[in-house]
C-alpha cells in the first residue's frame, strides 16, 4: 500500500501539470528548447564487474541510448569501481574535474560516496542514482522495486516448499552486502514473506556480494544445522546462489533444496533449467538502462517537464526525502517462463542456455536450440 500511495500521488502531480497547459510528457513541444545541445557527456559510474550484467548489459545499453537520443553527438564517460569505494570516490571526482554534464551513479558504498555527491552538486552537476540509492543531494533515482524483489523471492521459496511448508522448516538466508542499501531492502521484503512461515536458522550478510564468501558461510550453516535439515536457501542474487550450491555439493548434498537468486545471469538460467536453482528474479535491465539514459539526457539538456514525466515515483534516503524516482517492475523467473522473459526480451538465445550437458533438460523445458 505504501508504494501504491506514493506512486499515485506522484502520478496525480504529473497529470495536473499536463492539465494546466504544461508540455506533454514526451517533451516534444516547447520542452524541445534545451539549455544544452546534443553534445553532452553523461558520466556513468558502476560499482563492480563480478556481476556480468554491468559490463554486458547496463553500460552498452546506456551508451547506445545516449547516442540515439543525441543524434550520435552525446557520449558516455564510463568507469567501473571494481567493488572499491575509495576508487569510486576518485572516479567521481575525476568526472567532476572533467565537468561532465550529468552523472549516473551506482554506488559501491551508499554512505561514503555522499561527500562526492555533494561536491558534484556544488559544481552544478546533477547526480542520478542508478540501481542503488546513494546518500547526499541526489537529484533522482532509478531502480527496481527492491522490497518487492525480496518479497517475490520469499514467496517463491514458500511456493517451492509447497503445501507441506511448516514453521518448523529451517532455512538459511544469504543476504547481500551490508554496504549496499538494496541488499537491506531485499532482506526486508523477503522477511515480509517468510516471517512466521518458516524458521530462519542462520542469516548472513555477504561482504561485497562475493560468491566465495557465500560458499564459506553456507559451509558454516551446513555444519551447524546439518545438511539434511536445511529445507531451503534464500540467496539474494545469483552469484550468492552459486556459492551456496558449491557448498551444498561439497557437503555431499545431491538433492538440492529450493534456492533463490536474482539478476537472471546466464549461469543461473542454466542452473534453473538443470534443476539446481529454483528461481531467479528477472529484472529487465534494458528497460532500466534505457530509462536511465532518458533521465540523464533530459536532465543534462534542461528538459524539466520531460524529466518530471520520467520520474513519477518518490523515495527517501537517509539524507533526503521525496527523491524523484522511477521503479521498474520485476518478474519471478522459473523454468516455466524462461522463453517469455529473457529469451523474448533478447537477453539470451536458446543456444546460449542449452549446453550439451543440458540438452535433455532443455527439451523438457521447451528450449531446444
Amino acid at each position: 500500500m505504501r508504494r501504491i500511495v506514493i506512486s499515485v500521488a506522484a502520478t496525480t502531480t504529473s497529470v495536473s501539470l499536463v492539465g494546466c497547459g504544461a508540455l506533454n510528457p514526451t517533451g516534444s513541444s516547447g520542452d524541445a528548447h534545451p539549455t544544452k545541445g546534443n553534445g553532452i557527456v553523461v558520466g556513468l559510474l558502476l560499482p563492480e564487474s563480478s556481476n556480468p550484467q554491468y559490463e554486458n548489459f547496463h553500460y552498452p545499453v546506456i551508451k547506445a541510448k545516449v547516442e540515439s537520443l543525441t543524434d550520435g553527438q552525446g557520449r558516455v564517460a564510463y568507469a567501473n569501481a571494481e567493488a572499491d569505494a575509495a576508487k569510486q570516490a576518485r572516479q567521481l571526482q575525476q568526472m567532476i574535474n572533467e565537468q561532465v554534464d550529468v552523472i549516473l551513479l551506482d554506488p559501491v558504498d551508499a554512505h561514503t560516496i555522499a561527500d562526492g555527491v555533494t561536491t558534484a552538486k556544488q559544481a552544478g552537476i546533477a547526480v542520478i542514482a542508478y540501481d542503488r540509492l546513494a546518500e547526499g543531494p541526489i537529484d533522482a533515482f532509478i531502480t527496481f522495486d527492491n522490497e518487492l524483489v525480496g518479497e517475490v523471492q520469499g514467496r517463491s521459496l514458500l511456493q517451492a516448499l509447497g503445501e507441506d511448508a511448516d514453521v518448523s522448516d529451517e532455512i538459511v538466508m544469504m543476504n547481500g552486502s551490508p554496504t549496499d542499501p538494496n541488499a537491506r531492502q531485499f532482506k526486508t521484503g523477503a522477511l515480509v514473506a517468510l516471517d512466521g512461515r518458516v524458521t530462519i536458522a542462520k542469516s548472513f550478510d555477504t561482504k561485497d556480494w562475493k560468491p566465495q564468501t557465500a560458499e564459506t558461510n553456507m559451509t558454516q550453516a551446513i555444519n551447524e544445522i546439518g545438511k539434511n535439515n536445511i529445507k531451503a536457501v534464500y540467496a539474494a542474487n545469483d552469484g550468492l546462489a552459486e556459492g551456496v550450491i558449491k557448498a551444498l555439493k561439497a557437503a555431499g548434498v545431491t538433492d538440492l533444496p529450493p534456492i533463490t537468486g536474482q539478476d537472471a545471469e546466464l549461469s543461473a538460467v542454466r542452473r534453473i533449467v538443470g534443476g539446481e536453482q529454483y528461481m531467479s528474479v528477472y529484472k529487465p535491465y534494458p528497460q532500466e538502462a534505457e530509462h536511465a539514459a532518458e533521465m540523464a539526457v533530459a536532465q543534462a539538456q534542461g528538459r524539466d517537464i520531460q524529466f518530471d514525466a520520467l520520474t513519477p515515483d518518490r523515495v527517501d534516503s537517509p539524507t533526503r526525502k521525496g527523491i524523484p524516482a522511477y521503479l521498474v517492475p520485476v518478474v519471478a523467473l522459473t523454468k516455466d517462463n524462461i522463453k517469455s522473459t529473457v529469451i523474448e526480451d533478447g537477453m539470451y538465445e536458446p543456444s546460449d542456455i542449452c549446453t550439451p550437458q543440458l540438452a535433455a533438460d532443455c527439451t523438457a523445458t521447451g528450449l531446444e536450440k
